[in-house]
């Protein structure tokens, strides 16, 4: 329940007047429906009395008639105000809570953003931001709400009508629908949260569906995708069937409760009043009392139905939820400030040691390197050296166990973010364009360089020629570079990566899907676009060593 219970917090804090108002309404609500009920009940008893005995003419009728209708047009009126404070402040809540949900993806840790896969991360904002709906009005106002009711009635019969009726009452609602919704919700639970697993299951096969149809298709692998998504689709539907079995069976036990808490009540009144100690009248509003504290139950069906679901999305997106609702630093800022003055030593290393990311294993023991302005670095060595994983490190993405990685003196991994990104930049191994133009793909790494840098990046990369007979700059990218091959989407992510102008720039065999004629003029055009820059490179290519100053070979650990 922690989960739920930070939810709800986070949905307090952002709008705390409107659900604290729509909570007191809420009780006023739910105990002016057990007065209204109360009232009418002991009204018609008090009056057929009166009749009986002869004393009809004096009965007051018109004050608690009035009352009757004040009661139940306020109560009209409550309801109404409470539904629009709680909805509203929810909705409201939740947009914040989707921000900070958001905020938490992009300042997430590498390795954390890393797993995220882009069906999940839809998954989180919409489907599990969606569920936690229910956190504010379907479980804590309406819990909270309906036990300060029972509270309320009980104090009020016992001073209106007898203890006994009034604790019989109390009690009988209390650890009966306590016990009821506890044995429900513990069954339901995992029923609500494998139909969400399901839903969810079906909606990230179904995206993974429609991204990957083309290879898909070529390597005959739709017909099994397609009956991948609609085993998902199955399981939805039979735990959506379990679901509503589980909801129909608490409420079916819950108006047994109320039925044997009025039948309790009516029958306690009953003996109270052949023993002279209650009144007809008083006896009736007793048992229509009971009767209207069963609207405090309603919405607790729901609950088991929607429990599990509520608290799984609870969890994850409290996992992933920035700490502190910041504001991203605005990029046109940081990209448009005027380079700072090239550090003489940028980036040096002493006796580092890293761990391969996700795990204890050891990638890189002991490691001493500088890289000087001006320089070109090459790393050398068999797969799984470490040779990416110390890019990662040097980029501030993953820390090490040992050791102490600087740029101009200052750690890495302590340094302003802002600040390290604008001195430095990383060429991964698999970089991702997003959908737009190519102007708009390069602009991600100045978004304040003219149509002139963008060309002459890509003449660096050479890729001008290719790029002037398909449109231009125009040109439109599908989503992950589609329509390029992949060492076109490398060398446009290098041309984007040579807008930022960087201090140091780390690059992950840069040149992979290139020839070995076309890779030397890249990496000598990088070069020439950046004069000043500490270039630190793994590399597995000839090419790429040829144009080192200096090459450091790392051995596998083992």
């Amino acid at each position: 329940m922690k989960p739920l219970w930070k939810v709800f917090w986070l949905l307090l804090c952002a709008e705390r007047v409107s659900l604290l108002r729509g909570g007191a309404l809420s009780l006023i609500v739910l105990a002016m429906g057990a007065a209204l009920l109360g009232l009418s009940g002991w009204f018609i008893t008090a009056a057929a009395a009166a009749g009986m005995a002869g004393a009809g003419a004096v009965f007051d009728v018109f004050r608690p008639s009035a009352m009757v209708r004040f009661l139940a047009l306020f109560r009209a009126a409550a309801r109404y105000g409470e539904r629009l404070l709680t909805h509203d402040a929810t909705l409201r809540g939740l947009e914040v809570v989707r921000h900070r949900l958001l905020s938490g993806f992009l300042q997430a840790p590498y390795a954390r953003m890393i797993q995220i896969r882009g069906a999940q991360a839809l998954n989180r904002l919409t489907a599990d931001v969606d569920a936690l709906d229910g956190v504010t009005l379907r479980l804590i106002l309406p819990v909270m709400a309906g036990a300060a009711t029972h509270i309320i009635v009980f104090a009020v019969l016992w001073w209106l009508v007898n203890w006994q009726i009034a604790a019989w009452i109390f009690v009988g609602y209390i650890i009966g629908a306590g016990t009821i919704l506890w044995r429900m919700a513990k069954a339901g639970a995992g029923v609500s949260r494998k139909a969400e697993a399901a839903g969810q299951a079906f909606r990230s096969r179904f995206v993974d569906l429609i991204r990957a149809r083309r290879d898909l298709a070529v390597y005959g692998r739709l017909p099994q995708q397609r009956a991948h998504v609609l085993d998902a689709e199955t399981r939805r539907r039979a735990e959506l069937a379990a679901q509503d079995r589980a909801e129909r069976n608490a409420g079916f036990a819950l108006n047994l409760l109320i039925q044997g808490v009025a039948a309790g009540a009516l029958g306690l009144g009953a003996a109270q009043v052949g023993a002279g100690t209650v009144t007809p009248a008083f006896a009736a509003l007793g048992f229509f009392a009971a009767l209207g504290l069963a609207e405090t139950l309603g919405p607790m069906r729901r609950i088991v139905s929607d429990l599990g679901r509520m608290r799984e999305a609870a969890r994850r997106v409290t996992r992933d939820i920035a700490p502190v609702d910041v504001i991203m630093p605005n990029a046109v800022d940081q990209m448009s400030r005027p380079a700072t003055p090239a550090p003489r030593l940028p980036l040096q290393m002493f006796n580092v040691s890293l761990r391969r990311p996700g795990t204890q294993t050891i990638a890189v023991k002991g490691i001493d390197l500088q890289v000087r302005a001006g320089q070109t670095v090459a790393l050398t060595g068999p797969s799984g050296a470490g040779k990416s994983t110390l890019l990662l490190a040097a980029a501030g993405l993953q820390a090490p166990c040992s050791g102490q990685i600087t740029i101009d003196g200052r750690n890495v991994h302590t340094m302003p973010e802002a600040a390290l990104r604008d001195m430095l930049t990383l060429l991964p191994q698999r970089s991702t364009l997003i959908a737009g133009t190519l102007r708009d793909v390069l602009r991600m790494g100045c978004d304040a360089a003219s149509d002139a840098e963008l060309w002459a990046a890509l003449h660096a990369c050479q890729l001008a020629p290719l790029i002037e007979a398909r449109g231009g700059l125009d040109l439109w990218v599908g989503s992950r570079g589609e329509g390029f091959s992949g060492g076109e989407v490398r060398r446009i992510a290098l041309a984007r990566a040579l807008l930022r102008k960087p201090q140091v720039l780390l690059l992950d065999e840069p040149t992979e899907g290139l020839d070995h004629t076309t890779a030397v003029a890249v990496l000598h055009a990088v070069r020439q676009r950046l004069p000043q820059a500490a270039i630190l490179m793994a590399s597995h290519r000839v090419a790429e060593i040829e144009v080192a100053d200096h090459v450091i070979h790392i051995t596998k650990n083992l």
